[in-house]
């Protein structure tokens, strides 16, 4: 099985083939914030899928947080390339966790924390420490606070 990272540099030299400028540039970029994980602290290394995943993870947040910025700017097209680069990103990722699918797993860990003592809106942090685990890489933390701090309220 190849690694993300080989399908990655292969997927680029396609698209560079394929002259699919915004592709083969997303892709680059990419390779580089990857390249730039493995050679920072004490020794250069080779990453780990799941490290490359949550290299992509943090790319494609960052394009995510662009195109709103952009947007709010009144940029429309900058705004809609770093949307286009965020869901080409996206597809190198785990399938993200449907909405049902987060707020099952948030009730079933506001259960648990109310079961360990803890209640209310002071729970969050008990909250968060049962469902980060159980939703690492399939959905944003900014989702998964939000469905903690409703299920919470509720």
């Amino acid at each position: 099985m190849t690694s993300l990272k080989t399908k990655l540099h292969n997927d680029l030299t396609d698209s560079i083939r394929a002259r699919d400028e915004l592709r083969s540039a997303t892709l680059r970029l990419t390779l580089s914030a990857i390249s730039k994980e493995e050679v920072s602290g004490e020794t250069a290394r080779e990453l780990s899928d799941d490290e490359v995943q949550k290299v992509i993870a943090r790319e494609a947040k960052k394009r995510r947080e662009a195109a709103e910025a952009f947007a709010q700017g009144g940029r429309t097209e900058q705004a809609e390339r770093e949307r286009a680069e965020g869901v080409l990103l996206d597809a190198y990722l785990p399938q993200q966790l449907s909405d049902e699918e987060l707020d099952a797993i948030v009730a079933q860990a506001v259960e648990e924390a109310k079961a360990g003592g803890a209640e209310g809106p002071r729970a969050m942090g008990a909250v968060m420490k049962i469902v980060k685990p159980k939703v690492a890489g399939l959905a944003e933390g900014g989702r998964v606070a939000a469905a903690v701090k409703r299920l919470l309220a509720g």
